[in-house]
């Protein structure tokens, strides 16, 4: 027989079910079984006097075991999970499960750290796979998104020939007879497909940072989601484009997942009203000091502060009741070579800001071979990225482009760290599992 998932089971007939045993009692007489698998949980009810054959398979069975089962379902108004249960008629144990090493005691949650060690069995949890259904919904439907506006899926390469962008934080590695680079993100790629003629191309993968931290949003290794789009306006094209996909996302996670978040995290999905606010960056500091007396030497106003991120969760909310915020106006020591700037100098670009934690840094490019490469040289790169500087010699249309840190969006969606959100976190101390 054909094993079905706990959601497709039919009421009244013989099904063949498999999961993990997430709770066993066996009694004298009876045994009752809650099994998991990844789309729901179902009791199994054994009679013992029955099918006295069970007897020895289910003494063998521990929590986590993974088992596969037979018989019929039946509705039963006892029974809480779900009104229904199984009466199988068959029980196979596929693997014994021996006592797990991250049971914390009762009312208390086992170290992040030791979780990590055997992240395979944390990821078991309700809370955990309900996370990985939200992303996974998450990432679909802004592919879905782009996919309904001509939009191409590309593979950049993540082993790159010259140090990215800045040249700092990146993962040198052997290559043959010479060295590469981990890339720090698609990005010259993307522009390059820009210079290709794709003109609007999305990107997901993995992301490379060398750098040493201690924060709860920052990793070595994580997934991005990029975009890149041709003959474009101006910047705010680019958070046209952003805040449309994220409604429309967040849209799909809270018509499908909302109720179930609510209920294991005790969390409210917020769908973002469309525009979301936009302010300029030394406003938001005027405003900030004003309203909460925080104030920043002159020297640092050209970025936004750590503390200063942190409290544009409040400003936002306090200014247009909105999770979202658009801040421009960054100066141009702070801001990437390849950012178009305007005419006083400006970086034509932004940072989003969601519930005090940046997500997205966007801007319109510098398209211009002779203006980009006199910017790569302000910041002593022009040698550094030759390779990519002739990507624009040859012609390229005015573009501009984001990118989102997918584990990022998940660990503030369920107000998280970020060794929580990630499937596998990779941080400098950390290489395992």
């Amino acid at each position: 027989m054909e094993r079905k998932m706990i959601k497709d089971i039919t009421l009244g007939q013989v099904n063949k079910v498999a999961g993990f045993v997430e709770n066993i009692r066996n009694k004298k007489s009876m045994c009752f079984i809650v099994l998991k698998d990844i789309s729901g949980k179902l009791q199994l009810t054994i009679e013992k006097e029955k099918h006295p054959e069970l007897e020895e398979t289910l003494s063998k069975i521990t929590i986590d075991s993974v088992i596969e089962a037979e018989g019929p379902i039946m509705a039963s108004e006892y029974v809480k999970l779900n009104g229904m249960e199984m009466y199988p008629d068959k029980v196979l144990i596929d693997t014994i499960a021996e006592p797990s090493p991250i049971v914390a005691p009762k009312g208390e949650e086992t170290n992040i750290d030791l979780r990590l060690d055997y992240r395979w069995i944390d990821l078991r949890t309700d809370k955990n796979q309900l996370m990985f259904k939200t992303q996974s919904l998450f990432v679909n439907k802004c592919r879905e998104f782009l996919n309904d506006r001509d939009f191409i899926e590309i593979h950049s390469p993540k082993l790159i020939g010259a140090e990215s962008e800045s040249g700092a934080g990146v993962f040198k590695v052997d290559y043959f007879d010479r060295n590469a680079y981990l890339a720090q993100s698609p990005q010259f790629y993307k522009q390059m497909a820009m210079a290709a003629g794709f003109e609007r191309i999305y990107e997901s993968g993995p992301v490379f940072r060398a750098e040493k931290f201690a924060s709860r949003k920052h990793a070595t290794e994580f997934s991005g989601f990029d975009l890149e789009f041709s003959y474009i306006n101006s910047f705010h094209d680019v958070m046209h484009m952003e805040e449309e996909m994220l409604e429309y996302a967040i849209r799909a996670v809270k018509e499908k997942y909302g109720d179930e978040i609510k209920k294991v995290f005790d969390i409210d999905v917020v769908v973002p009203t469309l525009p979301f606010p936009v302010m300029d960056l030394a406003d938001v500091y005027k405003e900030l000091e004003a309203r909460y007396g925080y104030k920043v030497p002159d020297s640092e106003k050209g970025d936004l502060t750590t503390e200063g991120e942190r409290m544009v969760q409040k400003l936002s909310m306090d200014m247009f009741g909105h999770e979202f915020l658009f801040i421009t106006g960054y100066s141009k020591e702070c801001r990437a070579f390849y950012h178009m700037r305007d005419e006083k100098g400006v970086p034509c670009g932004y940072d989003l800001i969601w519930k005090g934690c940046e997500i997205t840094t966007g801007a319109q490019r510098e398209h211009r071979y002779e203006i980009l490469k006199a910017q790569a040289q302000e910041k002593g790169l022009d040698e550094d990225v030759k390779f990519y500087l002739d990507f624009f010699k040859f012609g390229c249309p005015p573009h501009g482009g984001f990118g989102i840190g997918i584990d990022r969006i998940t660990m503030i969606l369920f107000n998280l760290g970020i060794k929580d959100a990630m499937f596998i976190f990779r941080g400098p101390d950390r290489l395992n599992p």
